[in-house]
């Protein structure tokens, strides 16, 4: 009896002990699985938010060019009708010389414009040199506006040509705006100076320039 006592207490210690060795296997498989499982779920999730954050940007960046194509249409339009009522200013960002030389200016005295019937050609090239015709580093022509003409090609640029008279002096201004934009140049001839220069920048209707006007001897 006390022999087959044992015995039994052997198989049941046994039995334990293989109960106890299964069961870790199960619980580490589990575990594991969990773990991969988890791991997997992350990745997805980061795979998710990767995929928002691009699709977020692609929608912030087709709004933004809508909004920058809206602004430049409403630029277009207004440089037509700034146009039209003889009120407006080309701010030049940079003029360019015969010689081939362009120097980057102020917009707000570096322009050329008409508003009240007359028209205006600066150039401030050195604003430290006071003792220049306009007290701005350059000139300042001023005068009479005649044979005006607006058109615009096929493409929507829009071409606007005039003669600018002073009392000494006076110049042929060429001005080209490009098409959904208030981005223009003015080819201007003059008789003052050492030739023809190209001023490039963005017109806008005169009240909303921030133009500074020199003294103007012509």
């Amino acid at each position: 009896m006390k022999e087959n006592g044992k015995k039994e207490i052997l198989r049941q210690k046994a039995f334990i002990r293989r109960v106890v060795i299964i069961s870790g296997i199960v619980i580490a498989t589990i575990i594991t699985a969990q773990s991969v499982g988890y791991s997997q779920d992350k990745k997805m999730t980061m795979k998710e938010k990767e995929d928002a954050w691009r699709a977020e940007r692609l929608r912030k960046r087709a709004k933004e060019e809508r909004l920058e194509f809206v602004n430049d249409s409403v630029q277009y339009a207004q440089a037509i009708v700034a146009i039209r009522n003889g009120s407006w200013a080309l701010e030049a960002s940079s003029i360019a010389f015969n010689n081939g030389n362009t120097d980057f200016v102020t917009p707000s005295t570096n322009y050329v414009s008409i508003n009240n019937g007359i028209g205006t050609i600066q150039t401030a090239l050195d604003n430290t040199n006071i003792y220049s015709p306009n007290g701005l580093g350059g000139v300042t022509l001023q005068g009479n506006v005649s044979n005006g003409q607006l058109t615009v090609d096929n493409q929507g640029n829009i071409y606007y040509n005039y003669i600018l008279q002073g009392n000494n002096v006076s110049a042929t201004v060429n001005i080209m705006i490009a098409a959904n934009s208030n981005q223009a140049t003015a080819y201007i001839s003059p008789n003052f100076g050492s030739g023809n220069i190209t001023m490039n920048g963005s017109i806008y209707p005169y009240k909303q320039a921030g133009v500074i006007q020199g003294t103007s001897d012509y």
